[in-house]
């Protein structure tokens, strides 16, 4: 009898047989708030009614059509559909399944289009497990250990994480463009650089959201060395940081190429670059390519996504209710002692758990995550020491859904505090 990997680690105790909206619903029907999204896939809420006719009727007309053997018209219709969203000229789309496959592309666009090797990522990123993707995560070691020779020419720059560096804002933006102009200079020459990727937010790495003039300062040194703009949005794009894109919070920056997958189809498995065409052009025959990359029954859900976000007005609501929930979590963390920091953009929020002394406190993380799922609200972890607990509700969410998460939340961390020092379960 064969079972699931023993190295898959489940986050709750929760095995799931229903989703509608933000619940999810075990076998004995305890319903669960569910503020992961499938760690923020689901922005349209679990089977969101449009989505499930778009994916009923396309699988009633076509299940497969490989894009390299012919073309379908859900395929063509979201390229046309994806111009209206894109930043403004990257009209070109490469179709993959997931993340991690959407940043291989990018990376092999980036090598091709400059003829240079090296890349530059920021301390606390992720970009996904396959072995080029993993060689330029920074996120924990967990996701490139043991796997290694890595990737060669790959160098890590600072990320502006203010709380981490113990600076303001401000200072943490000109800490970390100092240190990538000393990257530049000592350890990957300009003329050898082909691209740097990131998050405007950092994921894995922590919910931490670029502070203002980071993205502009990126944008002025890949201006001035002839190196590309990869922006990383698997995780942050498609509303869910209140703007469509996160790096529109910083206004005047575009992309050299956007990276987008996740919240694009409401779970079904659908990833993307986009770009100029001239630069994507530039990618090699043979470069781009796969069996299963733009599904035409993941295409029907990306549109009727996209119907949705736009028709319910969910990119609005996102920035709306993420105000709501930063505020509760500020007022959480002001009565809770660990709770060292609170952060995020829109429907990304974190609460960050150190130790009295300032250095990470992971325990007390976990205890307040599993807590929470015993309360019924459904978390994750994050950050390079998994101290951080973070908060991605699907974008329909609701004041009231906030609310009643909060006063979930706010039972789990008393309850953390009580169990300081016990075992509590794990699976």
């Amino acid at each position: 009898m064969s079972q699931l990997s023993p190295v898959l680690k489940q986050a709750t105790p929760v095995v799931a047989v229903r989703g509608e909206g933000l619940h999810l619903y075990d076998a004995e029907g305890r319903r669960y708030l569910d503020f992961t999204s499938g760690v923020g896939v689901t922005g349209t809420g679990h089977c969101h009614p449009r989505i499930v006719e778009a994916v009923r009727e396309q699988a009633g007309r076509l299940i497969h059509g490989q894009y390299t053997t012919v073309l379908h018209d859900r395929l063509l219709t979201l390229t046309e559909r994806l111009g209206e969203v894109l930043p403004p000229g990257l009209d070109s789309v490469f179709y993959a399944t997931a993340g991690t496959e959407a940043v291989e592309a990018a990376l092999r666009l980036a090598r091709h289009a400059t003829g240079r090797q090296n890349v530059i990522v920021f301390e606390g990123s992720f970009h996904g497990r396959t072995m080029g993707a993993a060689s330029l995560t920074t996120a924990g070691t967990r996701f490139r250990a043991g796997i290694g020779p890595l990737m060669p020419g790959v160098a890590v720059a600072p990320f502006p994480a203010s709380f981490r560096l113990g600076m303001t804002p401000d200072e943490a933006v000109a800490h970390a463009l100092r240190g990538l102009d000393e990257v530049l200079a000592t350890a990957c020459a300009p003329a050898e650089t082909a691209a740097m990727f990131v998050e405007p937010v950092l994921g894995e790495g922590g919910y931490v959201p670029a502070p203002p003039g980071f993205l502009a300062g990126l944008r002025e040194r890949a201006d001035r060395h002839g190196i590309l703009l990869v922006v990383d949005e698997v995780q942050s794009g498609f509303g869910r940081t209140g703007r469509f894109w996160a790096h529109e919070y910083e206004e005047g920056v575009r992309p050299d190429v956007l990276i987008t997958a996740k919240g694009l189809a409401s779970g079904f498995p659908l990833s993307a670059i986009a770009a100029p065409a001239e630069l994507m052009g530039r990618a090699w025959p043979g470069s781009q390519g796969g069996t299963y990359g733009g599904n035409p029954v993941a295409c029907a859900a990306a549109l009727a996504t996209l119907d949705v976000l736009r028709e319910e007005r969910l990119v609005e609501n996102a920035a709306e209710q993420g105000a709501r929930l930063l505020a509760g979590l500020r007022t959480v963390a002001a009565e809770a002692p660990g709770i060292a920091d609170v952060r995020g953009l829109g429907l990304m929020a974190a609460s960050e758990f150190c130790r009295p002394d300032g250095s990470p406190d992971p325990e007390a993380a976990k205890r307040a995550q599993q807590a929470a799922a015993e309360h019924g609200l459904l978390l994750l972890l994050c950050g390079i020491h998994l101290n951080v607990v973070r908060m991605a509700p699907a974008l329909v969410v609701t004041a009231g859904q906030i609310d009643e998460a909060l006063e979930l939340w706010t039972k789990a961390v008393a309850a953390g505090r009580r169990q300081e020092g016990e075992d509590t379960w794990t699976r």
